[in-house]
């Protein structure tokens, strides 16, 4: 998958958890919790989502590294 992909891909399951959001409202490198107000919940339901569609195992140790769009985008292709 490449990264124009990964990043419809994400943007896509982003909108079905938080639909008011839209997709030039997100960030490329800002914490996409702050910036788009998601709770824990919201952000825990968006990285099950993305890891399940790229069958990439995401630990929880590794979620600050995937905070923002481009790095979730980043550790997706990287692993």
């Amino acid at each position: 998958m490449d990264t124009k992909q990964l990043r419809e891909l994400i943007l896509t399951e982003l909108s079905n958890i938080a639909p008011e959001i839209e997709e030039d409202e997100v960030p490329d490198d800002q914490d996409m919790r702050e910036a788009l107000e998601l709770d824990s919940m919201d952000f825990l339901n968006l990285v099950i989502a993305v890891s399940k569609k790229t069958k990439v195992n995401i630990p929880e140790v590794d979620y600050p590294k995937i905070l923002t769009l481009n790095g979730m985008i980043n550790y997706i292709n990287n692993n």
